[in-house]
């Protein structure tokens, strides 16, 4: 076991290359690295970041996180705006293997139609956090998966323009050619190719999907893209100016049940798992339901990603 430890320190690189899956990343990785450095960010953890959950054994993580055993994060991109709460438009699993250097993100639509736990009703499940907060969302994601969740993560997806800012833009490949339908401004056109992004172009790139024949599957791969260029440009960032900016961000629009010293031990033992990168995003059938249109995902499929996920404990 210390000839593994020893390999790891010597590893180079940032494990969060990944997503929203999302600022999750920023949050634990480059936050960690900064906080080491800015003595007064321990307290921005502890008083802006850090919020505790009932639904979640805390004790029984931190005992697996001492143990070096795998992890199952939940993340949630939420979209709140002025006087709405918002929904959870963006949810993974993310499962982290450190004895075998791997990384599984499971993306799980937001029109899933599934039982709420706690109403007692069926609704989409990007309504559970509206309806409950971090608590009711991981109880239901729980309750569909027939998983235990070991973190959860919410990022507010407005914040995600301020951090495209504060890193100083990102350059993304956009796969398709299309005319913005207003969020940035009338007519702003997102060229093939490689296009550069500050924050305001950020979120009119990540918003877009009637234009996309793919619909929320383009729309959450543009997140993806997005996610992965913070994560690289902010590795590099070394201004002082920035890194105070990144942090400010970060404080503002990150919210987990992880504490500073959760958050250490995962960028110690865990960012490894970036070595071996799995995702899967969840499929079903679409239904119009009363008004409401939702994914109705088949039992098959729930069985087969629940069994993807416990796999990772072995």
């Amino acid at each position: 076991m210390s000839n593994r430890k020893e390999r790891k320190t010597r590893k180079k690189g940032n494990w969060w290359k990944i997503l929203l899956a999302l600022l999750l990343v920023i949050g634990v990785s480059i936050g960690v690295y900064v906080f080491s450095i800015y003595h007064d960010a321990k307290q921005t953890v502890s008083n802006d970041i850090h919020k505790s959950v009932k639904s979640i054994d805390s004790v029984a993580t931190k005992k697996k996180i001492k143990n070096e055993e795998t992890l199952h994060v939940l993340l949630m991109g939420v979209d709140a705006r002025p006087g709405d709460k918002g929904r959870s438009d963006a949810l993974m699993v993310m499962s982290l293997d450190p004895n075998h250097d791997k990384m599984q993100i499971v993306s799980i639509p937001r029109d899933t139609r599934t039982t709420i736990v706690g109403r007692g009703s069926e609704s989409k499940i990007n309504a559970a956090y509206a309806y409950g907060g971090p608590d009711m969302a991981i109880n239901t994601v729980e309750n569909f998966l027939d998983i235990d969740l070991d973190y959860y993560v919410k990022v507010n997806m407005e914040g995600l323009s301020q951090m495209v800012d504060a890193v100083g833009g990102v350059t993304v490949d956009n796969d398709r050619d299309w005319y913005d339908e207003g969020y940035y401004k009338k007519g702003y056109h997102y060229k093939k190719g490689e296009i550069h992004l500050d924050g305001p172009k950020t979120m009119g790139y990540v918003r877009m999907r009637h234009l996309d024949n793919r619909g929320d599957f383009g729309r959450n791969k543009r997140q993806r893209q997005v996610i992965e260029a913070v994560m690289n440009k902010g590795s590099s960032v070394g201004s002082l100016n920035k890194i105070t900016s990144i942090i400010d961000v970060l404080g503002n629009n990150v919210e987990t049940n992880m504490d500073f010293k959760d958050m250490k031990n995962l960028y110690s033992n865990y960012r490894s798992t970036r070595n071996n990168v799995d995702t899967y995003e969840m499929s079903g059938n679409g239904q119009m339901i009363g008004k409401g249109w939702y994914l109705l995902v088949p039992d098959s499929e729930i069985q087969k990603v629940h069994n993807m996920i416990t796999a990772m404990n072995s």
